[in-house]
C-alpha cells in the first residue's frame, strides 16, 4: 500500500504524501512559523491545503492520533476544511 501511495503522489500534478504516524492536525491543515528574514509570524499551508484540487496520500492512517483523524473526517466527508 505504501508503494502505491508513493507512486500516486509522484504522478499526480498536485499530489502530496504524508505519513499518519508522524502527522498532527496542525501539520495537515496549516501552521504558524516565524520567518527567518523578517522575524514576523507567517501562516504555512499543510498537506491538505497543498493538495487542493489534487490528491493527498496519507499512509499509516491506522497509526494516526484520534484527534487528527477527527479533523480529517470533515475533509473526507464534506470536502471542506475549517
Amino acid at each position: 500500500k505504501s508503494q502505491l501511495l508513493t507512486r500516486v503522489h509522484q504522478i499526480t500534478p498536485r499530489g502530496v504524501y504524508a505519513s499518519g504516524k508522524g502527522s498532527s492536525s496542525v501539520g495537515l491543515t496549516a501552521f504558524v512559523v516565524r520567518d527567518h528574514d523578517t522575524g514576523e509570524f507567517v501562516l504555512e499551508p499543510g498537506a491538505l491545503v497543498l493538495s487542493d484540487r489534487g490528491i493527498c496520500c496519507i499512509d499509516e492512517f491506522d497509526k494516526m492520533d484520534e484527534s487528527t483523524r477527527s479533523v480529517l473526517h470533515e475533509v473526507m466527508e464534506q470536502q471542506t476544511l475549517s
